[in-house]
């Protein structure tokens, strides 16, 4: 599981009078297009602006575009404003963030390495590099920087499943299970996380253990098939055919181009 990626806005703007509202839609980030137009505004203004807030302005419609989906232009924002203020620290993690969710884990690292250089207690930078290196196979990498995104947020409970994750790469399943069950502590509502314990404790054939995180995790994000895949496969390792078809037919259901159900199903001689 990719940790989910937290954008870091930096509200370097201020204005007074009618301009205070453009300035407002530039810093806010629940409307992303109203977002992008308060920035553009902003940056329009040209030498009429002081150059930290037209970083500021180029950063934040970077991450109204980035919420939109548009990670090319994303970039490109970011890459301006990091032209403007060389030292703008969040605008390399952003940028970094962005490059990772393109699969460009070089160029994820090379950013986020630098953020890290500049704000080096930049807890969201740690985490989301060890994302890369985790994507890259770097698992001990991977593990030193969710260690140090933990001992500067012991609250983030997506940075244990995320070094969970990175130890059962690693085939230390007892230990990504303590970190699955920390990240539960800190918030016994996060679905990814009783998933991940399941997975574990299923690949630790105690299938029981499996299938009741599985059912938590169904009962906090119920449109979540590969949950009900995975218990399915659990209920199957204890010899429960019955259930396990039902569970491996309600994840079609959810999403119907899921291939590893199809091919189970296929397997077992049973039509979806």
């Amino acid at each position: 599981m990719i940790r989910p990626l937290v954008l870091a806005l930096v509200l370097a703007l201020s204005a007074s009078g009618a301009w205070a509202d453009r300035v407002s839609d530039c810093n806010q980030s629940a409307d992303p297009d109203r977002q992008i137009s308060g920035c553009t505004q902003v940056i329009e203004r040209g030498e009429k602006e002081t150059r930290k807030n037209t970083a500021a302005a180029y950063h934040n419609r970077g991450v109204a575009y980035y919420g939109k989906g548009d990670k090319e232009q994303a970039i490109a924002d970011y890459t301006k404003a990091i032209e403007i203020d060389p030292n703008y620290a969040a605008a390399y993690t952003n940028r970094g963030i962005a490059y990772a969710t393109k699969g460009d884990f070089n160029h994820a690292i090379g950013d986020l390495t630098k953020a890290i250089k500049l704000s080096p207690k930049d807890a969201i930078a740690y985490s989301n590099r060890g994302v890369a290196y985790k994507k890259k196979g770097d698992y001990d990498r991977a593990i030193a920087d969710y260690d140090k995104a933990i001992a500067l947020n012991p609250k983030d409970a997506a940075a244990y499943i995320n070094r969970g994750n990175a130890y059962e790469k690693k085939g230390d399943k007892e230990q990504a299970i303590a970190d699955y069950t920390k990240a539960i502590e800190i918030d016994p509502n996060y679905a990814a996380a009783y998933a991940n314990r399941g997975i574990a404790y299923r690949r630790q054939g105690e299938f029981d253990r499996a299938i009741a995180d599985y059912t938590k995790a169904i009962a906090l994000d119920p449109k979540e098939a590969k949950a009900y895949h995975n218990r399915g496969v659990a209920y199957y390792g204890k010899g429960d055919k019955k259930r396990a078809i039902a569970d491996f037919r309600k994840a079609l259901e959810i999403d119907p181009s899921f291939q590893n159900t199809k091919e189970v199903l296929k397997i077992l001689g049973v039509t979806p």
